[in-house]
């Protein structure tokens, strides 16, 4: 018999694999509770489901989700991920490249139930701008130590 732990990291790894991969609208509707609360977007900002259906999938609609790490403790799973995929539409007023981006995201999932209750994530936002704009971004510049 799986624990706990083990059926929350199954479930985020089928969230990732059937939602934003195979673009499954289903299983979000399955895995998320109805009282599903996303730290990570900026309030008044699109739920996750909007993000992906509406802004993410038009822009990369080969993504591919790879997940580095999971770790399990308590009602918690922590995925290390990247996102992967072909910016083939508008992105963020970024109008489509035809690049090949990946970014990196860390996040905390907390699950009761088998469903997704809470979301934080930071993601390497200013790199996958960085990657479709192309700009340079320059290092500061270190001063001499006395």
């Amino acid at each position: 018999m799986s624990s706990t732990q083990d059926v929350n990291k199954n479930l985020v790894v089928r969230f990732n694999k059937e939602f934003v991969e195979e673009q499954n609208d289903s299983v979000y509707r399955e895995i998320v509770a109805e009282g599903f609360v996303d730290h990570s977007g900026p309030p008044g900002g699109p739920t996750p489901f909007l993000f992906f259906t509406k802004i993410f999938r038009p822009a990369f609609p080969d993504a591919k989700v790879v997940i580095h790490d999971l770790v399990a403790e308590g009602d918690k799973v922590v995925a290390y991920k990247s996102y992967e995929g072909t910016h083939k539409g508008e992105f963020m007023g970024i109008p489509a490249t035809g690049k090949s981006i990946s970014f990196k995201v860390m996040e905390i999932i907390r699950l009761q139930d088998g469903k997704y209750i809470d979301h934080w994530a930071v993601a390497d936002a200013m790199g996958l701008i960085h990657q479709l704009k192309g700009d340079s971004v320059a290092a500061p510049t270190e001063k001499p130590r006395p």
